[in-house]
């Protein structure tokens, strides 16, 4: 993620993988707390790879969002639910038609408190069986961010009105906003 100097000592980051990054950072935008979302790649061999490498399945990457947020407004134990909910964790290197390595479902820690909080998320999901499968959701130490090109940035908001947003991304996003009302920024109710 691009570096943030200014950073106050509450506000942490964490990167997620779950398919495609548009949707992700359309629902992760709208979350209380969350300060900052990136797209980009992440889990892979190739340095500054561009959005046809990964698309291509051989850099290893995954797409992924980078989230600053205010740990005092949103807890990461909250980031998980969202996260968990709002893709299919259960499914192997594919969400919906997205096939291949770079939409796994993984997530990107920073800190062995976030990996330990990743892990027993998913030992806590598995418990109820909130899913009929097992999970797949790798949980991997963060290693080098590379921000997408700029016109994936804000995608879903600057391109709302193309078939893919209307048609994938707005029914995830009334999905999330049905079960997560109250985690959703007031200002955007």
């Amino acid at each position: 993620m691009t570096e943030n100097k200014n950073m106050p000592s509450h506000v942490e980051k964490i990167i997620f993988g779950n398919g495609c990054f548009w949707c992700t950072e359309a629902i992760f935008q709208t979350v209380k707390g969350v300060k900052k979302v990136e797209s980009g790649y992440m889990g892979g061999t190739t340095k500054n790879p561009t959005y046809t490498e990964v698309c291509n399945g051989n850099t290893g990457h995954a797409e992924v969002i980078g989230l600053e947020y205010d740990a005092d407004e949103v807890s990461f134990e909250e980031l998980l639910l969202i996260f968990f909910k709002t893709h299919d964790a259960t499914s192997l290197n594919r969400q919906g038609n997205d096939v291949g390595t770079q939409y796994r479902s993984v997530i990107f820690y920073h800190n062995d408190k976030q990996r330990a909080a990743a892990e027993a998320m998913i030992v806590r999901l598995t418990e109820e069986k909130v899913f009929d499968k097992p999970i797949v959701t790798e949980v991997s130490p963060a290693s080098e961010f590379y921000k997408a090109e700029d016109y994936h940035q804000n995608y879903f908001n600057d391109n709302s009105t193309k078939s893919y947003c209307a048609f994938v991304i707005q029914p995830k996003l009334n999905k999330f906003a049905k079960e997560f009302t109250e985690k959703i920024k007031p200002e955007l109710l």
